[in-house]
């Protein structure tokens, strides 16, 4: 499996997060954050700001790197290196679209709950801890 760049976001609205539907492989159906591939000569920035807007139909302004977190799904014969982000909502109400079968902006323990790889759980959290970290500044 060759190593494929991609971002995540976690986007922030007030007290919910957004997360979409997974309509492509891997993990098809479950709930996750917002992404996909960086295109050749893109920014990681651009990627996650472009590919939230594809799949949500949502802006946002990035508010900062959470983590760089390897994505091997072994069921899928894929490895993505995820470079995840927070973000805040700016405007746009939320529409599912290219691989996204479904986005919802969800309370923290909702969201929580219907995620199912630790590690998303684990970034979402981390971006709520950024954001408080920003807002006592």
């Amino acid at each position: 499996m060759t190593p494929v760049p991609a971002v995540g976001v976690v986007c922030l609205k007030g007290d919910q997060v957004l997360l979409i539907r997974r309509g492509q492989p891997p993990r098809v159906g479950e709930w996750s954050l917002p992404g996909g591939r960086i295109e050749p000569g893109e920014r990681t920035i651009d990627a996650a700001l472009r590919e939230l807007s594809e799949e949500t139909g949502v802006t946002a302004r990035i508010g900062g790197l959470l983590d760089v977190v390897d994505g091997i799904f072994s069921e899928a014969a894929r490895h993505y290196v995820l470079i995840d982000y927070w973000a805040e909502w700016l405007s746009g109400d939320v529409v599912a679209g290219d691989d996204a079968a479904d986005a919802r902006f969800f309370d923290l323990d909702q969201a929580l709950d219907m995620v199912e790889w630790d590690e998303t759980r684990r970034i979402i959290r981390a971006a709520y801890s950024a954001k408080s970290d920003k807002n006592v500044e």
